[in-house]
C-alpha cells in the first residue's frame, strides 16, 4: 500500500508539472510572437515615415524649382516688354512724324511782271550750333574775299594799306581781315607768321581764306604773305612795279620760296 501510495504521489506530481509547464510555454511563445509583431510593425512604421519624409522634401525642392523657373519667366517676360517699350520710345523718337514736325516751313515766292505773286512752300531744317559756326566762317570767308577781289588791278606801293594808294603784301592781308577778326592783325608778314591767334596749316589742308607765307630776301622766317583762293592759286601783291594778281603756287619760284601756312579764320576768331 505503500508503494501503490508512493507511485501515485509520483503520478500525481508529474502531471502536475506537466500540467503547469504547457500553459507557461505557451505564454512564453505568444509573448515571443507579439514581440516579433510589435518590433516589425515599428519598422513599417518607420519606413511610412522616411519615405513620407522623402516625398515631403522631393515636393518641396520641385515646388521651388518650379517657382524659381517661374520668377526666370516672369523677368524674362519683364526683360522682353522692356526692351519692346524701350525700342517704340526710340522708334517714337526717331518717326519720320516728329521729323517734319521738328521742320520749320518756310514760303519761296517769285513774282513776275503781269502775273500774279506765287509763293511755293519749302521745308527748312533748323541749324544745329556746328551749322551755325560753318555758316559765321563761311560769311566772313566771303567778305574778305570779295575785299581782296576788289583790289586786283592795283599797283604795289611799299607800306601801303588803303585801295586808294595801293597796299604792299601784308597791307593788303591786313585790309582784308581787320574787321573780321577779333584779335589784331599784325602789319608785318613775319609778325602775321608767329601770330599766336591764327593756327598752323598743312599745305595739303589749305582752304580759301588761309594765309600763305613765302622767304624771298631771308629776312626773318617770313618776308611776303599772300592768301589762299583755292584751286591751288593763292592772291598777293607782289613787289614796286608789279599790280595786285592771282599766282599759281605751283610756280617753280613760289613753290621754292614758300615756308607754310596759316588759318584765320575760324568759329573762335571770327567776330
Amino acid at each position: 500500500m505503500a508503494r501503490i501510495n508512493k507511485v501515485s504521489i509520483t503520478l500525481c506530481a508529474l502531471l502536475f508539472t506537466s500540467l503547469s509547464i504547457t500553459p507557461l510555454s505557451h505564454a512564453s511563445e505568444q509573448a515571443r510572437t507579439s514581440a516579433s509583431q510589435k518590433s516589425h510593425q515599428a519598422k513599417a512604421d518607420r519606413k511610412k515615415k522616411t519615405t513620407s519624409s522623402k516625398t515631403k522634401s522631393t515636393a518641396k525642392t520641385s515646388s521651388k524649382k518650379k517657382t524659381s523657373t517661374l520668377k526666370k519667366t516672369t523677368t524674362a517676360k519683364s526683360k522682353k516688354t522692356s526692351a519692346v517699350s524701350k525700342t517704340a520710345s526710340t522708334r517714337k523718337i526717331h518717326s519720320p512724324a516728329l521729323k517734319t514736325a521738328s521742320v520749320k516751313m518756310a514760303q519761296k515766292c517769285s513774282v513776275r511782271k503781269g502775273h500774279k505773286k506765287k509763293c511755293v512752300s519749302e521745308d527748312v531744317k533748323p541749324l544745329t550750333i556746328a551749322d551755325a559756326h560753318k555758316a559765321r566762317v563761311q560769311k566772313a570767308k566771303k567778305t574778305a574775299m570779295n575785299k581782296l577781289m576788289g583790289q586786283i588791278g592795283k599797283p604795289y606801293r611799299w607800306g601801303g594799306t588803303s585801295p586808294r594808294t595801293g597796299f604792299d603784301c601784308s597791307g593788303l592781308v591786313y585790309y582784308a581781315y581787320k574787321d573780321l577778326v577779333k584779335f589784331r592783325i599784325p602789319r608785318t608778314a613775319n609778325e602775321m607768321y608767329h601770330l599766336r591767334d591764327a593756327r598752323s596749316v598743312n599745305r595739303g589742308e589749305l582752304q580759301s581764306g588761309d594765309l600763305v607765307f613765302f622767304r624771298t630776301r631771308g629776312r626773318g622766317t617770313a618776308d611776303h604773305v599772300g592768301v589762299y583762293v583755292g584751286n591751288g592759286k593763292f592772291i598777293q601783291s607782289p613787289r614796286t612795279g608789279r599790280d595786285i594778281q592771282i599766282t599759281s603756287l605751283s610756280e617753280d619760284y613760289w613753290a621754292n620760296h614758300y615756308v607754310g601756312a596759316r588759318r584765320v579764320m575760324t568759329p573762335k576768331t571770327i567776330r
